[in-house]
């Protein structure tokens, strides 16, 4: 059995049910999995400085889901914010996180892939993120719906009439060989886009969870966890105490 925590990085709950349904519906029987969002915060992270408000809670609500018991946890934004911070936290619980996921997996399914965003702002930043995964050879392209998160799900029609049209364009044009869709919130089109374009599309909230359930019966089974010699050295906890850190930011108990 494993637990799982699937995290909302933003300050609305408003797609914590329908996310609940969607892993009830599509996990293994001996799955626990739960979805939280934030408890204050901006509803969106399409602005860095966004990501900068939300990144400390992210962090906070990682650890605390360790102290929790869960065996994984998962950053539930393709832009994989705190994900390294999140691995050094954490002794026990493994983390990740959509955009290593997927481009992880489109990697072993095509030589290349291109990423479905919402708007041509997040592509510096995922194209970024993607690299220093070792992706720079894998990805065709980045393709733009010019959509805002919140409107993904306005006029779905139009959605995925975009999706089609610039997923056709990436395999003829860009040398694509399959798609990602590079947004949570792209949730509920990839099995009919995957149909009328005829390559496997990665869904950015499947994939990390399914991820998520072999990297904690990993963990269970054999003890495959985050290595603590350097990249993810955990900070000392005498530190933390000794500079009073949970005091000074209303953080007790957490360590």
């Amino acid at each position: 059995m494993s637990k799982i925590l699937w995290i909302n990085p933003v300050g609305t709950d408003a797609y914590d049910e329908v996310m609940q349904k969607g892993f009830e519906s599509i996990k293994r029987p001996d799955t626990i999995v739960d979805v939280v969002s934030l408890d204050k915060g901006p509803e969106h992270l399409e602005y860095r400085y966004y990501e900068a408000l939300v990144l400390p809670e992210i962090l906070h609500k990682v650890k605390a889901a360790e102290r929790a018991g869960y065996d994984a946890t998962i950053i539930g934004c393709f832009y994989d914010l705190g994900l390294q911070e999140s691995r050094e936290m954490v002794k026990d619980m493994v983390v990740t996180a959509p955009g290593e996921a997927c481009s992880h997996l489109a990697a072993t399914m095509g030589e290349q892939f291109s990423v479905i965003v919402t708007r041509s702002k997040c592509i510096s930043q995922m194209k970024s993120t993607l690299s220093g995964y070792g992706m720079k050879d894998k990805l065709a392209s980045f393709k733009s719906l010019g959509l805002a998160v919140d409107e993904l799900h306005d006029s779905e029609e139009v959605t995925f009439e975009r999706m089609v049209a610039l997923s056709k364009e990436a395999i003829q044009q860009d040398g694509a060989e399959l798609m990602v869709l590079g947004c949570t919130i792209q949730f509920g089109y990839y099995e009919k886009l995957q149909k009328a374009i005829g390559v496997p599309v990665i869904d950015a909230v499947i994939a990390p969870f399914k991820q998520a359930e072999l990297i904690a019966e990993l963990k269970n089974q054999f003890g495959w966890t985050h290595s603590k010699v350097c990249a993810y050295e955990e900070p000392p906890i005498s530190e933390i105490k000794r500079w009073d850190l949970e005091e000074q930011y209303e953080l007790k108990g957490l360590w």
